[in-house]
C-alpha cells in the first residue's frame, strides 16, 4: 500500500512567524508529529511519503504515486483540510482523515472514505483490519477507551524534511488533570495524564540524534507536569543522557501554573536544558478564572508564579483570553498591565471560542447562546457565541490590547527585562555544553535584525542599549535574547492584520444586528396595525 500522508496548511496566525522563520531559512515552526506517529503505527511493509503543505506543495507525481491519502488536522487547519479532501477525491483517491478536528466535528469531514477518530493506537488497527477485508469506507472510534501510550512506537522522523522546521516535536504525555470549562484537551485525551516510559522517549531522542537533529525540541504535551511523579522519573533519566551527548537539544513545553510550586521540578527541568515554558494564564481576573473552573490559577499569586519560574531559568510564554462570562469592562487593559508587570515577552492573546464538546460548549448550547455549531481557533476570528457584555466592546478592547502588546518598543523592553531576570538564574554544566556552530544563515539573520530594529525603526537606540547591557549582564543569553527579539518581525505586521480582520467582522456583525432589529420592529408594527 502506497500512502500519502498529507498535512494541511495553517493560516497566518500568532504562531505562524512567517517573517521570523524566513530569517533562518525555515518554512514552518513544527513538524506534523501526529502523522509521523501514524506512519509508525501502520504496517511497516506499507510505503509512506509525507507532504507538509506548510513546507511544500503536493506534486502530480505524489498524487499519481498514492493509493491512499491520509490527512490529519487541527481545527485551525480545517479550510485547507476540506480542500485537500475534495482534491484527493476528484483525483479518484481513497481518503482517510483523523486528528483533533475530525474527532471533534466528524460530520464536517464526511466526504472522506474513512474517519479514523480518537487516538490512533486503538483506531488505526481497526482501520487496517477494514482495509484487509476490502472495506471501502468506515468510521473507527475507541468508544471511550484510552490507549496505553507506553506501547506507542518511535515516530517515523525519517519522513521529515529537517531543514524546513525551526523546532522538532516529541510527546511525553496525553491528558490533563484539571477541568477548565473551555478546554478540549480533557475531551480529546481525558483527565488522567498518561505518560510514556522514560526509556521509550529516550529512544525517540536517540533516533533524532542519529538522524542529525541538533536544535530545539518542543515537548508538545498540553500539560507536561500533569503527572509530576512520572515527569520527575523521566527527567532523572534525561539528565545523564543530555550530559553524555553534550546537550545536543534544548527543550520547551507547556505546563500549568502550579509548576511554580515545585522548585525541585523547576530545577530538574533547567538541568535538563529546558529553556522555555508556555503557561495558560488566561486572565488576571480571579472571578473569570473561578467561573471557567481554572481553579489552579487562583490558589497563588499569578505574578509571583511567573517570577518564580523565570528566576529559576525558564523563559515564560503565556496564553491570555478575553470574553469570559461576567467579565468587567477593561479586561484587555488589565491583561496588558499584567503582561507588562511580569515582563512576559511572548503573550498569546485571543478572544474566547467555545470548542466542540467542551463543558463551555454544552453550557452555551443549553442557554441558546452558540452563534455557530463549528469553531475556529485564530486571533482574527470573532467569538462564536453571545457574550455577557457587548461583542463590539470586547472586540475593541481586544484589538487595542493586541496592538499595545506588540508595539515594537514595548515588546523589546519586555524581552530585555525578562532576559535580565533569566540572567540571574544559575545554569548547571555550562562548560560541558556543546558549542552551536555559527553559519552564514545565522549571521545574515543577526545582521537583518540589527538593521531593522537597530537602524530603521524608532527602536534603534533602545535596541543597541539593551543589547549592550545584555552583553554585560547576561552574555550567555544574548543568542536566545536576539531570537525572541526576532519575533517582532512577525508581530509588527500581524497586529495590523488582527485589527483589520476583527474590525471588518464587527462592522458586518453590527450591520446584521441592525437588520435583524429592523425586521423585528417591522413585524411588531405590522401586528399593531392589524
Amino acid at each position: 500500500m502506497r500512502v500519502l500522508l498529507l498535512y494541511p496548511r495553517f493560516p497566518q496566525s500568532f504562531w505562524s512567524f512567517e517573517k521570523t522563520l524566513a530569517l533562518l531559512d525555515r518554512k514552518a515552526m513544527l513538524p506534523p508529529l501526529g502523522l509521523v506517529t501514524v506512519a509508525a503505527i501502520l504496517p511497516q511493509e506499507w510505503e509512506f511519503k509525507l507532504v507538509d503543505r506548510n513546507v511544500g506543495e503536493v506534486t502530480d507525481a505524489d498524487w499519481d504515486w498514492a493509493e491512499l491519502v491520509i490527512l490529519s488536522a487541527m481545527i485551525v487547519q480545517k479550510d485547507d483540510l476540506l480542500e485537500q479532501i475534495q482534491l484527493a477525491k476528484d483525483k479518484g483517491k481513497q481518503v482517510a482523515v483523523g486528528g483533533p478536528y475530525a474527532t471533534a466535528l466528524p460530520h464536517e469531514v464526511a466526504a472522506a472514505d474513512y474517519l479514523i477518530l480518537d487516538e490512533g493506537e486503538i483506531t488505526l488497527p481497526l482501520f487496517v483490519d477494514a482495509i484487509a477485508r476490502g472495506e471501502r469506507s468506515g468510521v473507527f472510534r475507541s468508544n471511550g477507551e484510552r490507549p496505553d501510550v507506553t506501547t506507542t512506537p518511535v515516530p517515523r522522523f525519517d519522513l521529515l524534511e529537517f531543514d524546513a522546521y525551526a523546532e522538532m516535536s516529541v510527546q511525553f504525555s496525553r491528558g490533563c488533570p484539571f477541568q477548565c470549562e473551555f478546554c478540549d484537551i480533557i475531551v480529546l485525551y481525558g483527565r488522567k495524564p498518561r505518560t510514556k516510559a522514560p526509556e521509550q522517549l529516550l529512544k525517540e531522542l536517540d533516533y533524532l540524534y542519529e538522524l542529525g537533529w541538533r536544535r530545539s525540541i518542543f515537548m508538545v504535551d498540553d500539560n507536561f507536569i500533569g503527572n509530576k511523579r512520572n515527569v520527575k522519573l523521566f527527567l532523572k533519566e534525561l539528565k545523564p543522557w543530555m550530559v553524555g551527548h553534550h546537550y545536543p537539544f534544548s527543550f520547551a513545553t507547556e505546563a500549568s501554573v502550579d509548576l511554580a510550586q515545585d522548585q525541585e521540578l523547576l530545577d530538574e527541568m533547567v538541568q535538563c536544558n529546558f529553556g522555555a515554558v508556555f503557561l495558560g494564564i488566561e486572565t488576571p481576573d480571579e472571578a473569570s478564572l473561578t467561573l471557567t473552573q481554572k481553579h489552579q490559577n487562583t490558589r497563588d499569586s499569578l505574578s509571583d508564579a511567573v517570577n518564580t519560574i523565570t528566576r529559576s531559568g525558564l523563559r515564560v510564554m503565556a496564553g491570555f483570553i478575553i470574553g469570559f462570562d461576567g467579565e468587567k469592562t477593561g479586561a484587555g487593559e488589565r491583561i496588558v498591565r499584567f503582561v507588562e508587570q511580569t515582563s512576559i515577552p511572548t503573550a498569546l492573546f485571543s478572544m474566547l471560542q467555545a470548542l466542540p464538546d467542551t463543558a463551555l460548549w454544552h453550557r452555551l448550547e443549553k442557554e441558546g447562546r452558540l452563534r455557530s455549531k463549528s469553531a475556529n481557533i485564530n486571533q482574527t476570528t470573532l467569538m462564536n457565541f453571545v457574550p455577557t457584555r457587548p461583542l463590539e466592546e470586547i472586540a475593541q478592547e481586544y484589538v487595542n490590547a493586541f496592538s499595545d502588546l506588540y508595539d515594537p518598543a514595548k515588546f523589546l523592553d519586555r524581552t530585555y527585562r525578562h532576559f535580565r531576570i533569566l540572567g540571574e538564574a544559575t545554569y548547571p554544566n555550562k562548560g560541558k555544553r556543546a558549542k552551536k556552530p555559527i553559519n552564514w544563515v545565522t549571521i545574515r539573520a543577526l545582521l537583518t535584525i540589527c538593521w531593522r530594529q537597530g537602524m530603521v525603526r524608532k527602536t534603534r537606540w533602545q535596541f543597541w542599549r539593551n543589547l549592550w547591557n545584555m552583553q554585560r549582564h547576561n552574555p550567555g543569553g544574548v543568542g536566545s535574547y536576539l531570537g525572541v527579539c526576532a519575533q517582532i518581525e512577525h508581530f509588527a505586521d500581524y497586529r495590523q492584520i488582527v485589527k483589520r480582520e476583527i474590525e471588518t467582522q464587527v462592522t458586518a456583525f453590527l450591520a446584521t444586528e441592525i437588520g435583524v432589529n429592523a425586521e423585528v420592529q417591522d413585524k411588531q408594527k405590522a401586528k399593531v396595525a392589524v
